[in-house]
């Protein structure tokens, strides 16, 4: 394009660009040394296109570091001088689209053109020695660059002709050793190239043999002698990559994408919705060790390692693009945990048992929104049930009718009272239980279940004999005045286990109610008054039934002291209150400690009716 007069090129400040990579979108400087593997990668996909015929060991990558210089070769397609003034000093432009490759871009893992830019991270100055292949008589050209944003270019004399390919040499910084030291070279050259399709070798310049980078295949790419022997290469790679044993492991492969890889059950729970990085390859280069868009919020019991052709890096590419490919391959790799799963239910008892065990959480989140695991696993989920941890399937043999509730201290406050009465309760507090019980009479259809309703419980409770209920008149009605600040209401009962002094039967529902009641009360009149008032139900009471099948019960109704009757009604209801285990009230927290310092006092002194019947 001509620039009128009206026109200004862009001035680029080269080092504030270097400072905007380094913060901005790169995680780390040790990127600088997967930005060179991945040109030179790119660099010997074009020399395969050009040359389709060579041995497959004919092109290779050579890294070296000997502590004052960091060099990557490669036997790729190279550069012409011309190339040189096009893609090396012209920031944002991209070989990979020059002569006719844009429509092979698939071929390339690169795609932003800002890769050598990364170099700075480390050092002052890239030199770049490169010679096309598409020449036969080509000359060697040098590019030198440096961060100030200066640059120069010459071609090098016939008698100075290397092999076609390019080297990248480093003069790192003081400041960079943590990433340029040769040991460190090595270990990012494994980390960012061990399942690369090129061979790539690491020279420490100490005169010995280079060592091999990638010297094997993917572990999913090699052949094994026995499925066992390959089930078990897959899972010590898994340990080797994330540190675990899996529990088992899972292959992946989606052809339509080119992917390949493997899925590792870990083998202790994580809490829901923690998710797990993922290690993701494109062609081979790593990408990410900690994508976590590549399966859905549920899979938080596997990490992953792929391998892709066709998923597409972000512009730092150490994200996948999220675009209509990745939600299709999210959706495959989840197809195939499912899939899993399935066969572990219909063909590995003793695995799902274990798989269960570990992760059902996991599972019972999946099967609210999945009627196929619903359908397979539901009976063999565990819950927390009057009968112990139990699976639904074994539960509603038991109990015709199968009751839920819908908290965790419901639960406790009824669990042993409702087990004594022979009632079925499962405690529906916890994440997905209440949903996924309520759902059981799908999978067995002759399964009836109800929320646990208070008066349910409550009658199954036996009746104290009329004799009983007038001798104890005096002593309810005194109950009932000292705990009516808390809305309670009190009975006396029959029922098992005769242990227990009480029970406190009050929802969360009821206590909610109760609180808007007393909110209204407090804020009679005005607008918030009347929209209180609007809303204002009969609050429903809390209930404190006494057991008069327990000796402490049976001694208390027959006080004949009215403050000493009171205190020991406040003892009694803030016992069952802390057995249920629901957080208390400030005047509750209160009323026990005023209680219990109450009857201290009483059973001290000689006269005390309990000191005398003890």
């Amino acid at each position: 394009m001509t620039l009128t007069p009206a026109d200004r090129a862009f001035q680029v400040d080269l080092r504030g660009l270097v400072d905007l990579l380094s913060h901005h979108l790169y995680s780390s400087p040790r990127v600088y040394l997967r930005e060179l593997l991945q040109n030179a990668v790119d660099a010997l996909t074009a020399r395969r296109a050009l040359e389709p015929d060579a041995p497959a060991d004919a092109f290779g990558i050579r890294l070296y570091a000997d502590g004052s210089v960091v060099r990557v070769e490669d036997d790729g397609v190279g550069l012409s001088e011309a190339d040189v003034h096009t893609f090396l000093a012209t920031i944002g432009r991209s070989s990979k689209r020059a002569e006719g490759i844009a429509e092979q871009r698939g071929d390339f893992i690169g795609q932003f053109g800002i890769g050598l830019l990364s170099c700075f991270l480390v050092a002052d100055e890239i030199h770049v020695l490169s010679r096309s292949a598409r020449t036969p008589d080509a000359p060697a050209v040098e590019w030198r660059g440096h961060g100030d944003g200066s640059y120069s270019v010459r071609t090098l004399p016939a008698s100075a002709r290397p092999a076609p390919g390019t080297t990248v040499t480093l003069t790192p910084r003081s400041d960079a050793g943590e990433w340029t030291r040769p040991a460190q070279v090595q270990a990012l050259g494994r980390h960012f190239g061990s399942l690369l399709r090129h061979p790539v070798v690491f020279d420490d310049g100490s005169g010995g043999a280079g060592v091999s980078v990638n010297p094997e295949p993917a572990p999913w790419a090699r052949t094994y002698p026995t499925p066992g022997a390959r089930s078990r290469a897959l899972a010590a790679y898994g340990q080797e990559v994330f540190g675990f044993a899996p529990l088992d492991t899972i292959e992946l492969d989606l052809p339509a994408v080119g992917l390949k890889g493997i899925a590792c059950v870990l083998p202790e729970a994580v809490p829901a919705g923690r998710r797990h990085g993922h290690r993701v390859h494109v062609k081979g280069m790593l990408l990410s060790d900690q994508a976590d868009e590549i399966l859905p919020e549920w899979a938080f019991f596997v990490r992953c390692v792929i391998d892709a052709e066709s998923l597409r890096p972000t512009a730092s590419r150490e994200a996948l693009y999220e675009d209509d490919t990745l939600a299709a391959v999210r959706d495959a790799l989840a197809e195939r945990l499912r899939e899993w799963i399935a066969r572990a239910a219909a063909s590995d008892p003793e695995l799902l048992g274990r798989f269960l065990q570990t992760h059902h959480l996991a599972v019972k989140s999946l099967a609210v929104h999945d009627d196929e695991i619903l359908r397979l696993l539901l009976p063999w989920l565990p819950f927390e049930t009057t009968d112990g941890h139990t699976t639904l399937d074994e539960f509603a043999r038991t109990h015709r009718t199968v009751l839920v509730t819908s908290s965790v201290e419901e639960f406790r406050q009824v669990a042993a009272i409702a087990s004594a009465a022979g009632l079925g309760v499962v405690n529906g507090g916890y994440t997905y239980d209440r949903e996924l019980v309520h759902r059981l009479p799908e999978i067995r259809p002759g399964a009836s279940v109800a929320d646990l309703d208070p008066a349910t419980l409550t009658a199954h409770l036996d009746p104290v004999d009329r004799e009983t209920e007038l001798a104890a008149a005096a002593y309810l009605a005194l109950a009932r005045d000292a705990l009516a600040v808390f809305d309670c209401d009190v009975a006396l009962r029959t029922f098992h286990p005769a242990s227990a002094p009480a029970l406190l039967v009050d929802s969360r529902e009821a206590r909610h109610e109760r609180t808007r009641s007393q909110l209204a009360r407090e804020q009679e009149g005005g607008l918030w008054g009347d929209i209180l008032g609007a809303l204002r139900q009969e609050a429903p009471r809390a209930q404190l039934i006494l057991n008069q099948l327990n000796p402490l019960v049976r001694t208390a109704v027959a006080i004949d002291e009215p403050e000493l009757a009171r205190t020991s009604a406040e003892a009694l209801y803030g016992q069952a209150a802390l057995l249920s285990r629901r957080p208390l009230r400030p005047a509750e927290s209160s009323l026990i400690n005023r209680s219990f310092l109450d009857l201290l006092a009483h059973a001290l002194r000689k006269d005390s009716p309990l000191r005398e019947d003890s």
